[in-house]
């Protein structure tokens, strides 16, 4: 085994295999049979390698935030020491290695004035964000990452480590964008970045208690109806637990939360954003300019591994009675806590792009999310089948970003001809099936 450390290497029992192993996602155990923690792209091809002599399943794990299943007694590949990023200012360009996360990108790309299209958390792996699509906070202006995307270096099931562009082989390039961790492990991609240094952003928080969430939906989704493609936006729900590890005036609180980026000028955003203001008192409002550096603070996701289960489903329009009724599910009267958040979509998401990112004329993205510390997995699942039931008529599918820890369902990942497409690829490049975040694809199928 041509592994360049052999300290790097990890079984059941060694020194550090937990800890190589562990991620932010803390609710669901995995124990692969061997660890090969990656320094580079040969390393990469000798972990593809041993796991095909040995015809043994092969699963990627950058940042834990999405957990690889197909590990499980087989073989899990990290790449979290492969971090470099490299920005090419006059081309507007980052490449990046498989374990970089997006922080690490806004960072060295806000030297030269410029952004990626990253997602709302910066711990988040941003080669993995991208080969899922990638819906990120300037996504209705520039669209999905995986768009914007120049060239990609991948080890297919066979080991060989393959330059793949859109010219070169463009029917891997097309399944490798959407179509996730399912055609080989991607060592690095170049990704194009966008002139954006400032925005103005921030978000409106109202208590649902003295507020009617009803109203605040029915208010933004009308609002929405008026802004332009630069702004993106989305609402979101969440009682909060009532613990000392919260700041005292989130404990307990029921906040419903419109969240909004726009790169226009801070006057324009304060005229777009004037009619949230009408809704209702606030909370806090965090509405401002900043620097493209300090966009995480839009969403504030937590940066702390955590144990959480969550799913998503796209429609064309908003039904908002059943988003009403949504909002009453997962609100004080549930048993249990969840996040609730309802993105709009459109605009350049809408354009086709020679990829696989799937349901880009859908309109809407709904997605829940319900941490698991202390309970039952079976009353969480009953209640996002409840919750996503409301939306039933209108279902477009669902996006493989947003399907948290939630392989146990497959359907509607992708349409009927992007599956088709998709599995014709699996069948050329993975026929042993090596790679199973299968997403509903498997080869011949």
């Amino acid at each position: 085994m041509d592994f360049t450390d052999q300290r790097l290497v990890f079984r059941p029992g060694d020194d550090g295999y937990d800890e190589e192993i562990a991620g932010f996602q803390t609710g669901f155990a995995q124990r692969p049979a061997i660890v090969f923690a990656a320094g580079g792209a040969d390393d990469v091809v000798a972990a593809v390698s041993y796991a095909a002599n040995a015809g043994l399943p092969i699963g990627v794990q950058a940042t834990g935030h999405g957990l690889p299943g197909a590990s499980e007694g087989g073989v899990l590949i990290s790449t979290r020491r492969m971090d470099s990023v490299r920005i090419d200012a006059a081309a507007r360009t980052a490449t990046v290695g498989a374990g970089v996360r997006w922080g690490q990108v806004v960072e060295a790309a806000a030297a030269h004035g410029l952004a990626p299209l990253n997602g709302s958390a910066p711990g988040v792996g941003a080669v993995s964000y991208t080969l899922g699509g990638g819906l990120g906070i300037l996504a209705r202006e520039f669209g999905y990452a995986a768009d914007h995307v120049r060239w990609l270096d991948v080890v297919t099931a066979d080991g060989t480590l393959r330059h793949v562009t859109a010219h070169s082989e463009p029917e891997l390039w097309w399944g490798l964008l959407g179509g996730g961790a399912n055609l080989g492990v991607v060592t690095a991609l170049e990704i194009g970045l966008v002139p954006v240094s400032r925005l103005y952003g921030g978000a409106i928080e109202f208590d649902g208690r003295e507020v009617d969430p009803g109203d605040v939906l029915r208010a933004y989704e009308a609002w929405t109806r008026t802004v332009p493609d630069e702004l993106t936006s989305s609402v979101a729900a969440l009682v909060y637990p009532d613990i000392p590890q919260l700041p005292p005036h989130l404990r307990g609180r029921y906040l419903v939360t419109v969240r909004v980026a726009y790169t226009g000028s801070e006057a324009a955003g304060e005229r777009l954003v004037a009619p949230l203001r009408e809704i209702g008192p606030a909370v806090s409002d965090s509405l401002r300019e900043m620097p493209y550096t300090e966009s995480h603070t839009i969403h504030s996701d937590p940066d702390f591994p955590h144990s959480y289960y969550g799913d998503s489903v796209v429609v064309r329009e908003l039904d908002v009675a059943a988003a009403c009724e949504l909002f009453a599910l997962t609100g004080p009267a549930a048993e249990t806590m969840h996040v609730v958040q309802i993105n709009q979509l459109g605009g350049a998401l809408a354009k086709p792009a020679g990829n696989a990112v799937p349901h880009r004329d859908a309109g809407w993205l709904v997605r829940v999310l319900s941490p698991l510390d202390g309970t039952d997995l079976d009353a969480v699942r009953a209640v996002q089948a409840q919750a996503f039931g409301l939306f039933a008529p209108g279902i477009q599918g669902r996006l493989l970003n947003f399907a948290f820890a939630a392989g146990d369902r497959t359907a509607g990942l992708y349409d009927s001809g992007t599956r088709k497409r998709l599995a014709e690829l699996k069948a050329t490049y993975d026929p042993a099936n090596l790679f199973r975040r299968n997403y509903g694809v498997r080869g011949g199928s």
